[in-house]
């Protein structure tokens, strides 16, 4: 996996990683969206420092990607319970006498 040095910057504080070379697109994506996320914030409420505003953008999003996970956890049982009673169904169809 290739590395590559990348610099993004956020509320005027600039961040420089190692990053894989695929995964800088994403990277540049997300600083921007914690970026005008926490100016969001900024606008909408009373804050002490950059720190406060940050907080709050990581609150709603883990938050947000709790919920996913959680949906993706119950649809993946679901789907597993489904195809196991196909199987069952198909085992009947293909196989009476078992």
């Amino acid at each position: 996996m290739e590395t590559i040095s990348a610099s993004v910057s956020i509320l005027g504080r600039t961040y420089k990683l190692r990053v894989a070379k695929e995964d800088e697109a994403a990277l540049r994506k997300a600083a921007e969206a914690i970026e005008t996320q926490a100016k969001q914030y900024g606008n909408m409420y009373a804050y002490n420092d950059h720190q406060d505003l940050l907080a709050m953008v990581a609150l709603t999003q883990i938050t947000q990607l709790t919920k996913i996970q959680d949906s993706l956890r119950f649809k993946d049982t679901d789907l597993a319970q489904r195809l196991q009673s196909i199987d069952s169904v198909l085992e009947e169809i293909l196989h009476p006498t078992r």
